[in-house]
C-alpha cells in the first residue's frame, strides 16, 4: 500500500473559507471602530468648541462678534473634521444670544447618527426636557450633509 502525504484540494478551501470569515469579520469590527472614533472625535471637537466660544465671548451679551477664525485661532485647532468636511460657527438670526455648531461633508448614515446622538447642553436638548438629540440637518445620499446644533440661551 502506498502511504498518502500532504492535504487534499478539498481541505485546503475549507481552510481558505475559514480565512475568509475570519477576515470579513475583522474589516467589520475595524470599519465599526473607526465610525466610533469619529464620532468620539467630534463630540470632543464640538464640546471645545463650545467650550472656547463661551470662554471668548462669555462677557458678552450675545453672539453677534463670533468669528471662525478667530475661535479656531484661540483653540489652536482646525476647522477640519474627521469626516473630510469642517466645522462651521454661525451666529442665530432668530436669537443672536445663540449660536450654531455645523458640521458639514458628512455621509448619510454619519448624519443619521450624529442627529441621533443626545447633544448635552445644546437648546434643543435642554428645552425638550432631554427628549430630543439637540441636532438638527436633513441626511441625504447626497454626501455632502450638514448638521447643525444651536447652543447659548
Amino acid at each position: 500500500m502506498r502511504q498518502e502525504s500532504g492535504r487534499s484540494m478539498i481541505e485546503m478551501v475549507g481552510v481558505l473559507a475559514i480565512m475568509g470569515i475570519i477576515t470579513a469579520g475583522a474589516f467589520m469590527l475595524i470599519s465599526t471602530a473607526i465610525n466610533t472614533q469619529k464620532r468620539s472625535r467630534v463630540t470632543d471637537d464640538v464640546t471645545a468648541i463650545v467650550s472656547g466660544v463661551r470662554t471668548v465671548l462669555g462677557e458678552y451679551d450675545d453672539f453677534s462678534n463670533l468669528d471662525n477664525s478667530t475661535i479656531f485661532g484661540v483653540l489652536a485647532m482646525s476647522n477640519k473634521n474627521p469626516y473630510g468636511g469642517t466645522y462651521e460657527l454661525s451666529v442665530d438670526n432668530a436669537n443672536p444670544r445663540q449660536f450654531v455648531v455645523s458640521i458639514n461633508g458628512l455621509s448619510k448614515s454619519d448624519c443619521q447618527g450624529l442627529i441621533t446622538k443626545a447633544w448635552t447642553d445644546s437648546v434643543g436638548y435642554n428645552t425638550t426636557n432631554h427628549k430630543e438629540s439637540g441636532a438638527t440637518g436633513n441626511c441625504s445620499d447626497s454626501g455632502n450633509n450638514v448638521v447643525s446644533i444651536t447652543y447659548g440661551e
